[in-house]
């Protein structure tokens, strides 16, 4: 149904798309495929604790206010993250903002967090009990003097209520964000955190997501960082500024983050690189052109334990969860595992 109607789907803005795309799950006009291929035990495995019935997630971004997560558990998705949240409502950058690069299967976007507050969007998901586990992704307001201290406040906020709680560091759309790759100022970040988490009694894991621009000193400051922190999970990664050369549409060099096929083998890479740095001591979250059986069993070999995917779903439709599902089953049974598990890390498998 979905490669018949994607034609028309195409020919509205993005970001218009976008909003009725939120519009039909809020309304239940998709089906109920959290059922196909259930209970597979070639899938299960725990996130933090607690049981998922397959490693793949929603990634940040689609449900930036916590409207319909329970909608995207129905679809099949093991886990969704929600987000991203500021401590206060924001509109984010001037329209147009997002830009669909068909040629390329990708996104452009500068969104620039908007999205509807912390209070708002904690008071909606208080009273919409989630059905799977939920992550929420946090950042700093634009306007903030104290971008630690928004972080801080969007802890204290979601504790209670999350599952585990992402720490956006870096997205290319709020201007410095990325200053906190920096050594020095995501271990303070880091560090404060975790005086916060102790002073409420939490014990929410974090989740930091990284950039896919940093270079291999940064990636080596950034896995002591975390390491040191004893963070428990690290997204890799987030939306690109650069990767534009091999792109063919022509709004290719449209300011904002890249998502999608194009960050495929550049995220791939980044996470093998983490993986040898981590061995498994920290779990890893692969995202970047996850949108096939083949795409997410190229994340788990190099070191992802789970993956997350968003422009995916705009290319392939509701049902992308349930085909990753299908094509990864057959490569796996092709491998003799009992578990995809058993494949993290192991890149000499063919």
């Amino acid at each position: 149904m979905f490669s018949n109607i994607r034609s028309l789907i195409f020919k509205l803005d993005p970001e218009t798309a976008h909003n009725l795309a939120i519009k039909s799950l809020k309304f239940n006009f998709v089906p109920n495929l959290s059922n196909e291929i259930e209970n597979d035990p070639l899938f299960k495995n725990e996130l933090f604790g607690k049981e998922i019935e397959n490693p793949i997630g929603m990634a940040a971004g689609f449900d930036k206010n916590a409207e319909v997560y329970n909608s995207l558990f129905k679809l099949g998705f093991g886990f969704v993250e929600v987000g991203t949240i500021t401590p206060l409502k924001q509109y984010g950058n001037p329209k147009p903002r997002v830009f669909r690069l068909v040629e390329d299967e990708a996104l452009i976007n500068r969104l620039g967090f908007n999205n509807n507050g912390a209070k708002n969007i904690v008071s909606r998901i208080k009273s919409n009990q989630q059905i799977g586990i939920l992550g929420i992704n946090v950042g700093p307001n634009k306007d903030t003097s104290n971008r630690e201290a928004d972080y801080i406040e969007c802890l204290k906020t979601f504790c209670d209520v999350a599952d585990y709680i992402t720490i956006n560091i870096s997205s290319p759309n709020t201007e410095n964000l990325r200053n906190f790759h920096d050594q020095s100022k995501l271990n303070n970040l880091l560090k404060n955190i975790e005086k916060e988490k102790k002073n409420l009694g939490s014990k929410i894991p974090i989740v930091v997501k990284v950039s896919p621009d940093i270079n291999d000193i940064e990636i080596n400051n950034i896995s002591d960082v975390l390491l040191d922190n004893d963070i428990e999970g690290v997204i890799i990664s987030n939306t690109s500024d650069t990767t534009r050369d091999n792109l063919t549409n022509i709004q290719k060099h449209q300011k904002g983050g890249l998502s999608g096929k194009p960050l495929k083998i550049k995220s791939t890479i980044l996470i093998s690189k983490f993986y040898d740095l981590l061995k498994g001591r920290i779990k890893i979250i692969g995202v970047g052109g996850v949108d096939s059986g083949e795409s997410a069993y190229e994340k788990f070999l190099a070191g992802a334990n789970y993956v997350q995917l968003y422009t995916g779903m705009v290319y392939r439709g509701p049902k992308i969860v349930s085909m990753i599902k299908k094509e990864l089953k057959e490569l796996l049974i092709k491998d003799g595992v009992k578990n995809f598990s058993e494949i993290v890390g192991n890149k000499t498998t063919t």
